[in-house]
């Protein structure tokens, strides 16, 4: 570390992110963000005031050591920096990009109370990069097999985060994953210009040479069961971290009409079929070049579909959402984002339905205005609709993207696993236990749609439960 005191290190100002021009980006699926060069990492990390009880590592979901990998950078290890961190963390170069840190480690972190927080989540991708582009990355050791089997449901963020910690300590463990490439949402659901694809599948390389079996193409619930899993193919455990896929809708007239699509459905075109290379790859959506897009939502989600329409050519995209901007749920660089790319915010306002011309195409879209009440269940306060508002305008495609549930497809063909009124799955908070012996659960399948550190957080904490489970036998 330098010689600085505090003092002068909270004099210190944040050092931005590189970012691509607005205006060049919103026509290409390049990454936005462009990263810390070595020197602006080494001088964020000298913002670091080192505490001694480090109230940031509270604020991170996985615990991750963090001012030991900020002091680590200051000093120039940066492999050591990264290598600190993957006690924790699995994977560091995702993380880095898509999580909220403004509401989790950067919240905390005392250096927030004189100014702005320490750039944590930029400084974890930098040395996550530079592991990745010297080519040295650093294989974790794992342990002498145990002989056991541990059968993991899902290549989203909590199924591998929980089979790198249980190959890590010798299990033989099995991923599967229902489409035909691994990743779950970080490959079908972020789009590239927000995580690049080829960092996802180099994490993934990484468990792989670790010894974690991969199986794509596989529906837990159609080839196989739990029930089968367990009783013909021999694991001993099962977790399930299959995500929250099934979008919801609005349940207005007009959903039906070509044009109109869930988010879900756009951005797996879009990102896992790479629909935006249209005729390379054959997965075509509707030619958005000089349409009009409405996105509903003003989650993450919501944004990154809209700024995909945007890229695809959309004359004009827009964000209709039925709350101010203060509560929309998304991140707030994304938003800050799609305003510098030219995305139209229309706020307190929700659609009344869609409108079809006489071939069953998307046409128009009535809309109301809404005002503000008292906070509801959410913490949020309630859009309440004003009488009298309603307005028209010319649309030719509508995504929803106002969140997912649970499929239901692995429940129904096990009933005794336990689900909530909104078909997560029940688990024990502190061990991820569900209702079925030897089952186990977390991610977005339990608390709904979240963050990819919460559900990194619910796999480590399964895969410790797992291996207490099988080590004694007791439930």
């Amino acid at each position: 570390m330098s010689k600085l005191t505090p003092k002068e290190r909270l004099k210190i100002p944040r050092h931005p992110m590189i970012e691509q021009d607005p205006m060049e980006r919103s026509h290409n699926f390049n990454e936005v963000n462009l990263g810390y060069t070595a020197q602006l990492a080494m001088a964020e990390a000298d913002r670091c005031l080192q505490c001694p009880k480090p109230t940031c590592v509270e604020g991170c979901p996985v615990h991750i050591q963090i001012k030991d990998f900020i002091g680590l950078i200051a000093e120039g290890d940066f492999l050591g920096a990264v290598k600190k961190i993957k006690e924790d963390n699995a994977l560091p170069a995702i993380c880095g990009r898509v999580c909220p840190q403004e509401e989790q480690c950067e919240e905390s972190c005392v250096v927030a109370k004189r100014g702005e927080p320490v750039a944590i989540g930029h400084l974890e991708r930098f040395v996550a990069d530079y592991e990745r582009n010297s080519g040295k990355i650093e294989i974790p050791e794992v342990k002498k097999s145990n002989g056991k089997k541990v059968a993991i449901v899902g290549s989203g963020p909590a199924g591998l985060s929980c089979a790198k910690d249980l190959c890590a300590k010798g299990y033989d463990v099995t991923v599967f994953e229902a489409l035909h490439e691994l990743g779950g949402v970080l490959v079908y659901g972020i789009p590239e210009f927000r995580l690049p694809k080829d960092i996802v599948r180099t994490e993934i390389d990484g468990l792989k040479k670790m010894g974690v079996k991969f199986q794509t193409d596989t529906i837990i619930g159609r080839l196989y069961t739990i029930d089968e899993l367990f009783e013909e193919e021999g694991f001993d455990a099962v977790f399930l971290g299959v995500g929250a896929g099934l979008p919801w809708f609005l349940g207005i007239e007009g959903e039906n009409l070509d044009g109109v699509y869930s988010a879900n459905e756009f951005l797996t075109r879009v990102n896992l079929m790479k629909a935006y290379k249209f005729p390379e790859y054959d997965s075509p959506i509707l030619d958005l070049h000089g349409k009009n897009v409405a996105v509903f939502g003003g989650g993450n989600t919501a944004m990154d579909a809209v700024r995909t329409a945007l890229r695809l050519g959309a004359k004009n995209a827009y964000i209709i959402y039925r709350r101010s901007e203060k509560e929309m749920p998304a991140r707030v660089e994304e938003v800050k984002h799609a305003k510098e790319e030219g995305v139209q915010f229309m706020l307190l306002t929700n659609p009344v339905r869609l409108i079809g011309d006489d071939e069953g195409w998307l046409k128009a879209v009535e809309l109301i205005k809404m005002e503000l009440g008292e906070p509801d269940a959410s913490g949020r306060r309630r859009p309440i609709p004003i009488e009298g508002s309603n307005f028209t305008m010319d649309m030719d495609v509508a995504i929803v993207a106002i969140g997912n549930g649970p499929n239901p497809l692995i429940m129904k063909t096990t009933p005794e696993i336990e689900v909530s009124k909104r078909n997560t799955i029940v688990v024990d908070p502190e061990t991820m236990k569900t209702s079925k012996k030897g089952v186990f659960a977390g991610g977005d399948i339990v608390t709904g749609g979240a963050t990819v550190i919460l559900a990194m957080g619910a796999g480590r904490k399964a895969a410790a439960a797992i291996d207490e489970y099988i080590q004694t036998g007791k439930w």
